[in-house]
């Protein structure tokens, strides 16, 4: 069976090495290709994910490829983690938030709405070459804004099986287990466990987690009740958790406390993205050590905590038809009733070899509904734009979202971006 990793030279890319080495057993993978543009960072990086291949017997074979139509042919699966002008770009999107007093973080905000204008046109290229070259293949995509990027997949490339998947979810979860485990004093495997979560990636709401069936919210919510109680760096405040009996998404910050980020923009630099260069930098120099043949410490530093579960997890569940319940991006199709059925949501989903099934489920408060609306207003004009190049649908992507510009502000930003960018966006 063969695997294609698109953004192969990815820092990330030995993690996923290691979740595939973890079930060969039970995921007969034979050749994962990983393929990258940057064939000096793809050689750096793919020399050493064969070291640890090698290292664990090479149950299966590293190909390396800067030809994507090579990389995905016969493929069963195309992951992507891809970062279109790579982290140069991210610094750029983060700084053209500060120099407009908006939200310049890679997947909320001005930020995330510059990374999807250069990322989607890519994608939809990638879901033309599989429908051509892998018929049937499943697209997994990492790539942020996770969430924008699988809606514009749903509207512009339904042909290709595709679900988004980000590592938030998990986290969450394996938080959750570590605080029951205190307060029941008995280690908890993370398979008897579900999460039940809802929103958009990165907009989402944590509001039920079963422990063999066992609804444990109660238990779980007092715990982050107590923490906001005690601690003065706790995410939420503890009258908010207890309005809304939910524990919201870490990136809702973003939305409810946005004067506070954008108060923390101002401290730069160091941004996050000039973080990452300078981690990424010490990162390649430890996998260009033809010794190493271990992850380094370091790479815990990247983020993306679980990243490797996630990934391996779900492509698991799906050959060998587990019906395993997962938090992902996938079009939502009816199942949470009321809701619009095209819109892409971040919910759970039955995974077996068919696919991925949403799970229906209560919607969500009129408080969170809300805010959904606009943002996925905002995601699906904003994918209109990036395929059609209609400045028309930029401006109105910018009005919608809640942390967009001011009116009279938007056409400003819109040409900043457009120029920042401009080798990235030929279609505008």
């Amino acid at each position: 069976m063969k695997v294609t990793v698109i953004g192969g030279g990815s820092t990330y890319t030995p993690e996923l090495i290691m979740g595939f080495l973890a079930r060969v057993k039970d995921f007969p993978l034979s050749e994962l290709w990983l393929m990258d543009i940057d064939e000096a960072r793809l050689n750096i990086v793919g020399g050493f994910a064969k070291r640890i291949v090698a290292a664990h017997g090479s149950p299966f074979q590293v190909i390396l490829t800067t030809n994507q139509r090579e990389a995905v042919k016969e493929a069963a699966y195309v992951t992507t983690q891809l970062r279109v002008g790579q982290m140069q770009a991210r610094r750029e999107d983060e700084y053209l938030g500060l120099r407009h007093g908006l939200v310049g973080q890679e997947t909320t905000g001005i930020g995330g709405m510059a990374k999807a204008l250069r990322t989607i046109p890519v994608i939809l290229k990638l879901a033309e070459d599989i429908a051509e070259l892998a018929p049937g293949a499943t697209l997994v995509n990492f790539t942020n804004p996770a969430g924008l990027i699988t809606q514009a997949l749903s509207m512009f490339a339904p042909q290709v099986p595709s679900v988004g998947v980000c590592n938030v979810p998990i986290t969450a979860k394996m938080d959750m287990i570590e605080r029951l485990e205190k307060k029941l004093e008995q280690k908890i495997d993370p398979t008897r466990c579900e999460l039940n979560t809802l929103g958009l990636n990165h907009l989402s709401w944590h509001r039920g987690f079963k422990l063999d069936g066992e609804e444990m919210w109660g238990e779980v919510l007092q715990s982050y009740i107590s923490e906001s109680k005690t601690d003065p760096e706790a995410e939420y405040p503890v009258e908010l958790i207890k309005t809304l009996k939910m524990i919201p998404n870490y990136y809702l910050q973003y939305f409810y406390a946005t004067q506070r980020k954008l108060d923390a923009q101002k401290q730069w630099p160091p941004s996050r993205g000039e973080e990452v260069i300078a981690l990424e930098k010490v990162l390649l120099e430890d996998y260009a050590n033809p010794k190493l043949v271990d992850p380094p410490d370091d790479l815990m530093k990247r983020g993306g905590a679980y990243y490797s579960t996630v990934a391996t997890q779900l492509l698991n569940a799906h050959y060998n038809n587990l019906g395993e319940t997962h938090v992902v991006n996938v079009r939502q199709a009816g199942a949470i009733n009321g809701w619009p059925p095209d819109w892409v949501l971040e919910m759970p989903c039955k995974i077996d070899h068919q696919g991925a099934h949403p799970l229906p489920a209560e919607p969500l408060p009129e408080v969170c509904f809300g805010l959904i609306a606009q943002v996925k207003t905002y995601e699906m004009l904003t994918a209109r734009a990036a395929v059609t190049g209609d400045r028309n649908l930029l401006f109105q992507a910018m009005l919608a979202h809640p942390l967009g510009p001011a009116m009279d502000q938007i056409q400003a930003v819109m040409d900043d971006l457009l120029e920042t960018h401009r080798q990235y966006l030929p279609q505008f």
